[in-house]
């Protein structure tokens, strides 16, 4: 054998022996717990659901999407760091750590507190709030572009590579009738605030796209589903308990929100 077919063998076998150490990786990857990540707000820590057994403090249920998700995914192992209450730069410097190279699975939905859009509405059943849901609704871009893309740009970057990474996006609160649960809403406060909600999607739909990560709208599925609703999926007006109060209920999460992550994730 001439020394220049050697030196091809010894490559040949050098190939060889990386990408078995390669497949070894990706195996032993494959056979070891997923790492699913939930960040986010209210919508993703399980507000509205009356029940936080998993951490009181930060309103986290059993109830909420991701848990389901990994009552349906035997193995997964979830950090559910999701927080009611949490803006953008609370994902940032609170929650993001929890992502990591490990981590193969984010979900989240984000940007409702930056703009207040809970309180706008409780605000609706004091006083007349149509002026404050349109400048909210004029300056959406201006409040939550560069937030957003922080957000997803920092979540791809830490996630290994490859990463489901899932934005949800909010559901339209308010049907065309109206009930206890709309209590001093107009109805042309209802249609502003559901049409906040269609521009607030837009504008996470826009930038998702852009950084490259995957937004899923939950318009659709909650059809049907608003406050006053024959069959709601989200809470109206809790004098008791104003904080349960236009989020969504636990079926606005078994039937709402986790078809949307299995649909993506399997």
């Amino acid at each position: 054998m001439s020394g220049s077919s050697v030196l091809r063998l010894v490559r040949l076998s050098t190939v060889f022996v990386a990408l078995v150490a390669c497949a070894a990786v990706f195996a032993a990857a494959a056979a070891g717990a997923a790492g699913y990540v939930a960040l986010g707000d209210s919508y993703s820590s399980g507000v509205g659901t009356n029940s936080y057994t998993l951490a009181s403090g930060f309103k986290r249920s059993v109830y909420a999407y991701p848990y389901l998700y990994t009552q349906q995914h035997p193995g997964t192992s979830l950090s559910f760091v999701a927080c009611s209450g949490a803006k953008t730069s609370d994902v940032l410097t609170t929650q993001m750590p929890a992502v990591t190279t490990a981590t193969t699975l984010v979900t989240m939905t984000v940007g409702g507190n930056d703009i207040g859009f809970a309180n706008l509405i409780y605000q609706c059943t004091l006083l007349d709030c149509s002026a404050a849901l349109d400048r909210t609704r004029a300056n959406l871009e201006t409040t939550l572009g560069a937030p957003l893309d922080n957000v997803f740009t920092i979540v791809k970057a830490r996630a290994a590579f490859g990463a489901t990474i899932i934005v949800l996006g909010y559901p339209r609160v308010f049907s065309t009738t109206s009930c206890f649960g709309t209590l001093g809403i107009s109805s042309t406060e209802r249609t502003k605030a559901n049409a906040l909600a269609d521009a607030l999607n837009q504008v996470i739909a826009t930038h998702a796209a852009a950084d490259g990560v995957t937004y899923r709208s939950a318009i659709g599925l909650f059809t049907g589903h608003a406050v006053c609703s024959s069959s709601p999926w989200l809470n109206g007006l809790n004098l008791f308990n104003t904080g349960e109060s236009y989020h969504p209920n636990r079926s606005g999460h078994s039937a709402g929100y986790l078809p949307l992550v299995t649909a993506v994730a399997g």
